[in-house]
C-alpha cells in the first residue's frame, strides 16, 4: 500500500482527476474587485491542487461548505497545515458572492469551523475513499469530540511534518473556559502508511510553554506519554446523607 496517501489526502485512481469534481458556482457571479482578488488568490489559483473531501450545499444554493485537502500546502513552508475550510454565501438576485476561509490542520477541525457557521453535521461527513481510516474507536470519538465542541477551544500553533517515515499533525489548543482543567492540550495525528489508517490523541497540559516542549520532543525523535487530561470536577456537592434519630456525634464512646 506505498501509494496510499496519508490522512484525508485523496489517491486518485491514474484515469480519473478529482480535481474537475469541484465546482464552487461563482463563474456566473460577480464581486467587488477586493472580495475577487482575494479568492483568486486564497482560492482559484490553488484550485487544480484542491479536492472536495466533503460538501453541503443549501438547497437554495445560497450556501455551500466544502472541507478541501490543499495539495500545494507541501510546497509551501515546513509545518502548515494542508485542509481548507471554505464557506461560500451567494446572492442569487444581485448575482454576486462572498467568502469565509480558514487554514486548518486537521479535517475535524475544518469540520467544526464550518459547522459554526451553520452547516449541518449531518451533511458533512467525510468522504471515507478519499484517505486513510481512523484506526480505532478512540480516533473516532476525539474526531467527533473535535468536530463538535471545537468551538470551546482557540487554535494557538500547528505543525504537519508529511514525512512518509514519521507522517504527524500536531496542534496546540487552548481552552476558552477559564475554569477548565488541564487548560492547553495538544492533539496527535500519526499516519501508518502502510495499515493506511490513521490515530488520534489528546493530552492536557497545564501551561503552554508545556505544551509546546512536549511538540517540540516529538518532533525532535523523543517519545514521550502524552498527559491524561485532567477530568473536570463536579459543580455540586454531594448530599450529606441525612441522619437518623439514633445518631450521634463521632467521638469516643462513654
Amino acid at each position: 500500500m506505498k501509494d496510499r496517501m496519508p490522512t484525508h489526502e485523496p489517491s486518485p485512481p491514474a484515469d480519473r482527476d478529482l480535481s474537475h469534481s469541484l465546482n464552487f458556482r461563482v463563474d456566473d457571479l460577480d464581486a467587488d474587485d477586493q472580495i475577487s482578488a482575494a479568492f483568486f488568490r486564497l482560492v482559484s489559483v490553488h484550485e487544480d491542487m484542491l479536492v472536495s473531501l466533503a460538501e453541503h450545499h443549501s438547497a437554495d444554493g445560497a450556501r455551500s461548505f466544502y472541507v478541501l485537502y490543499d495539495g500545494s500546502a507541501t510546497w509551501d513552508h515546513p509545518g502548515v497545515p494542508q485542509y481548507v475550510a471554505l464557506h461560500l454565501q451567494r446572492d442569487l438576485e444581485r448575482s454576486t458572492f462572498s467568502f469565509e476561509r480558514a487554514t486548518l490542520p486537521l479535517p475535524s477541525m475544518a469540520q467544526s469551523w464550518l459547522i459554526r457557521r451553520g452547516c449541518p453535521p449531518e451533511f458533512l461527513t467525510l468522504d471515507a475513499e478519499r484517505g486513510t481510516a481512523p484506526a480505532d474507536e478512540a480516533t473516532r470519538a476525539l474526531e467527533q469530540r473535535l468536530m463538535r465542541d471545537g468551538d470551546h477551544y482557540a487554535l494557538g500553533w500547528s505543525h504537519t511534518q508529511d514525512d512518509p517515515d514519521d507522517w504527524v499533525t500536531l496542534a496546540v489548543l487552548r481552552a476558552l473556559d477559564e475554569r477548565a482543567r488541564s487548560p492547553f492540550r495538544v492533539v496527535v495525528e500519526e499516519v501508518d502508511i502502510e495499515a493506511g489508517t490513521h490515530t488520534l490523541r489528546e493530552g492536557g497540559f497545564d501551561s503552554v510553554e508545556e505544551a509546546l516542549q512536549w511538540c517540540d520532543d516529538r518532533l525532535g525523535g523523543l517519545s514521550k506519554a502524552l498527559p491524561l487530561v485532567r477530568p473536570v470536577p463536579s459543580l455540586s456537592r454531594p448530599a450529606p446523607a441525612p441522619k437518623t434519630a439514633s445518631s450521634r456525634p463521632s467521638g469516643r464512646s462513654r
